[in-house]
């Protein structure tokens, strides 16, 4: 039995129009928000994504539903856009999500707004560059379980490496974090 995506696939194949902007739509969103994590650009976010669905629908044909879901497929040709990109460019841009200011513990309601918010674009600021100087591998990885919420099991497919592997890379890209944080508390006397 075929899944919905399975079957939307068939669709796309036999040249039905509403099946691919079934398609787009379901997961543009998802897509744009991995280009835009990984480049910190609308711009080039949007440009990432509709290179994505470029390449999602000249090899439509090549994906088979048991060599894993289609949703895995998709972001493994979306990643291997990104990756094509950075290789160009040589630049890979992090920009990280709400996730990470939470993880600051910057929000204090005694703040005025516009100190709060002040606050919070230093700390997204200081978590980018962060995550900026992280090797490629590491970023990746992380961007990929806290910011997009995959699973591991899923991440290993992705990156093709074993799920220990996967594990390993997030906890190391955790720890260098969790040090450059600690660093730059210690240098703004802030202590917590």
């Amino acid at each position: 039995m075929l899944s919905g995506d399975e079957k939307l696939v068939e669709r796309c194949l036999r040249g039905e129009d509403a099946a691919w902007e079934t398609i787009v739509s379901a997961y543009g969103k998802r897509i744009f928000n991995l280009s835009y994590r990984y480049t910190g650009r609308k711009e080039e976010a949007e440009d990432l994504t509709q290179e994505a669905f470029i390449r999602v629908y000249q090899n439509l044909k090549t994906y088979r539903p048991e060599a894993g879901n289609f949703v895995n497929w998709l972001l493994t040709l979306s990643r291997n856009v990104i990756i094509d990109r950075y290789r160009q460019t040589r630049r890979f841009r992090q920009t990280g999500g709400s996730e990470e200011l939470e993880a600051l513990n910057i929000e204090d309601d005694r703040l005025p707004d516009p100190q709060r918010a002040a606050e919070q674009e230093e700390a997204a600021e200081f978590l980018h560059e962060g995550l900026r100087s992280l090797p490629v591998e590491l970023r990746e990885a992380l961007i990929l379980r806290d910011i997009e919420g995959m699973a591991y099991e899923e991440i290993a497919r992705l990156m093709s490496v074993p799920e220990g592997t996967v594990k390993s890379r997030i906890n190391r890209g955790r720890l260098e974090l969790a040090k450059l944080l600690a660093r730059r508390r210690a240098q703004s006397g802030t202590g917590s």
